[in-house]
C-alpha cells in the first residue's frame, strides 16, 4: 500500500511538470546539448575547480551522476588536432588529422590563397573521401531543431565539424558556403539550414574589401545578406542577439575578424568584448529559439578558446575560460529547467576533444593559489628548483616560454594575466597533448555513459539516446 501511495504520488508529480512519465524510458530524449571544451584536459579541469572553488569543491558540470574516460587518439596520429576529434562525436568515424566529417581514407589537402593573399581556398579533390553523416544532420532528418554555438570562428574545426565536411579544417572560406540554403556549396544534408550559429569570424561570410575587410571573401559573395533572404535573423553584437525573435532562424557573429575575445579580456572590454555576449548568454539564446520546435532539438557548445590559451601557455586565460565553459553549463541547467524540470526530456553530455602539456609541478600546500608559486605543504615556504629558484604549480611540457637559465619567479609576475606559465621543451606554441579527457553527462539516456570509450562511441551513444 505503501509503495502504490509513493507510485501515485510520483505519477501526479510528473504529470504536473508538464512531461508525460516514463516518456523516454528507454533511453531516448527529445533534446540533446553537446558541450565541448576545446582541449579541457583533466588538469584543466582540476586547475579551474581550485580556481574558483578550492580543492573540495566542484565546477557544475562535475556533479553529474554519470562519468566516463574517452580515448582521443585520430586515424593517422597519437595525439589528435580539434578536426578528428570533434568529428569522431559526431559522426562515430575515425578520420585523420586536419579532415572534418569525411570518411577515413580522406587525405588532409592544404587549402591554398585567394585572389588577394588569404589561405582558406578548397584544395579537396572531389575523389578524395566522402562525407559521413553528423549527429547535428540525423537530428535534423528527423524534424528537430538544431545549433552550434562557439566562442571561436563559426568556420573552426569544432563547430564546422556539426554542419561541414571536408578534407582540410583551414579551408574556411569553403566550410562557411556550406552552411547558406540554397548556395554555391551548400551541405544538401542540412535540409533547409542549421537553425542556430553563433560565434566569431565575420570576414568569412563577407565580401572583401580594401579598406574594411582585407580577410573577405574573393568571391564577392555576402553570405550574411544570403541568409537574411532565408528567414534567417543576423546579429553582429550582443544587443542584437537579445533583440532577435525567438521563432526566426538566427546567425550571431560577434567578431568582424578571428574569434571572440577571451572571457578575461569580454569582461575588461577589450577589442571587441564591449559589445559581445559570453557563452553563457549565447547558450540561452540558443535554447530559447530551439526549443521552439515540438519536434526537439539538439545543440553543441563550445568553450574553444581554452584551447587558444592553452596553445599560448597562458594558464590564467584558459582557467578562466574554463570557468566561463563551465558557467554555461548552468545558465542551461537554469533555462532547462523552466521547459524540462527533471531532464527527464533531455541529455547533457560535457567533454572535451584532447587534452593539452599542462601539469601540476610540485608537492604545493592544500589552499596555495593555483597560479602562483609552489609553496611547500610541510612549512609554506616557496618550493625550490635544483638551483635554488622558485616555480610555479603549473607548468608545461612544451611551449614558447623556456628560458635558456631559469630566474627565480616572484608572485606578482606569476599572478599576472598575462604571464605564460615554463615550458619543458621550446616550442613557438604549445601542442596537444595525447592523454584521454573526462567525459560528464547528466539527464535522458545518461546511464551508458561510462568506463573508458573511444570518441567514436560517443556518437552510437547519442543516437541511441535519440532513438535512431
Amino acid at each position: 500500500m505503501i509503495k502504490q501511495t509513493l507510485l501515485t504520488t510520483s505519477l501526479a508529480t510528473a504529470l504536473m511538470a508538464g512531461f508525460a512519465p516514463h516518456a523516454y524510458a528507454t533511453g531516448e530524449a527529445k533534446n540533446i546539448i553537446f558541450f565541448l571544451g576545446d582541449g579541457m584536459g583533466p588538469t584543466t579541469v582540476t586547475a579551474a575547480r581550485i580556481y574558483k572553488y578550492k580543492e573540495e569543491g566542484q565546477l557544475n558540470f562535475e556533479k553529474f551522476a554519470r562519468t566516463a574516460r574517452i580515448k582521443t587518439f585520430s586515424n593517422d596520429a597519437q595525439t589528435t588536432d580539434s578536426a578528428p576529434s570533434m568529428a569522431a562525436y559526431m559522426t562515430g568515424v575515425k578520420m585523420n588529422n586536419e579532415v572534418l566529417s569525411m570518411s577515413s581514407e580522406t587525405k588532409a589537402v592544404a587549402p591554398g590563397k585567394d585572389a588577394n593573399g588569404n589561405l582558406g581556398i578548397n584544395n579537396c579533390a572531389p575523389n578524395n573521401g566522402q562525407a559521413v553523416p553528423t549527429i547535428l544532420e540525423l537530428a535534423k532528418a528527423k524534424g528537430k531543431a538544431v545549433g552550434a554555438v562557439t566562442t571561436t570562428e563559426l568556420t573552426h574545426a569544432t563547430p564546422a565539424a556539426t554542419y561541414s565536411h571536408i578534407c582540410h579544417r583551414d579551408a574556411a572560406y569553403a566550410i562557411a558556403a556550406q552552411a547558406v540554403p540554397g548556395g554555391s556549396g551548400f551541405n544538401t544534408a542540412l535540409g533547409d539550414g542549421v537553425d542556430v550559429l553563433m560565434g566569431g569570424g565575420r570576414n568569412y561570410y563577407t565580401p572583401y574589401d580594401a579598406s574594411t575587410n582585407t580577410k573577405g571573401r574573393a568571391d564577392g559573395r555576402n553570405l550574411l545578406t544570403e541568409l537574411a533572404a532565408k528567414g534567417y535573423s543576423i546579429a553582429a553584437t550582443k544587443a542584437e542577439m537579445a533583440a532577435a525573435p525567438n521563432t526566426r532562424k538566427f546567425i550571431g557573429i560577434y567578431s568582424s575578424k578571428s574569434h571572440l575575445e577571451y572571457e578575461l579580456d569580454r569582461v575588461a572590454h577589450v577589442g571587441e568584448g564591449a559589445t559581445q555576449p559570453s557563452l553563457a548568454e549565447m547558450t540561452v539564446k540558443a535554447i530559447d529559439i530551439l526549443s521552439q520546435n515540438p519536434n526537439g532539438f539538439f545543440l553543441m557548445v563550445e568553450g574553444g578558446r581554452i584551447d587558444h590559451a592553452l596553445h599560448a601557455t597562458n594558464a590564467k586565460r584558459a582557467i578562466v575560460d574554463t570557468i566561463a565553459f563551465d558557467d554555461a553549463i548552468q545558465a542551461a541547467l537554469d533555462k532547462l529547467k523552466l521547459i524540462d524540470p527533471t531532464l527527464a526530456n533531455t541529455l547533457i553530455v560535457v567533454t572535451a576533444d584532447h587534452d593539452h602539456t599542462m601539469t601540476f609541478n610540485g608537492y604545493g600546500k592544500r589552499g596555495n593559489p593555483i597560479l602562483d608559486i609552489n609553496r611547500s605543504y610541510r612549512d609554506g615556504q616557496p618550493s625550490k628548483d635544483a638551483d635554488g629558484n622558485t616555480y610555479t604549480t603549473l607548468v608545461f611540457g612544451n611551449g614558447p616560454n623556456r628560458p635558456n637559465v631559469r630566474a627565480n619567479l616572484d608572485s606578482a609576475t606569476v599572478m599576472a594575466d598575462g604571464y605564460l606559465q615554463e615550458a619543458g621543451v621550446r616550442l613557438s606554441s604549445e601542442t596537444h597533448g595525447g592523454g584521454d579527457v573526462k567525459l560528464l553527462a547528466t539527464g535522458a539516456g545518461a546511464k551508458p555513459f561510462k568506463g573508458t570509450l573511444d570518441n567514436t562511441k560517443v556518437f552510437n551513444l547519442l543516437k541511441s539516446a535519440f532513438g535512431f
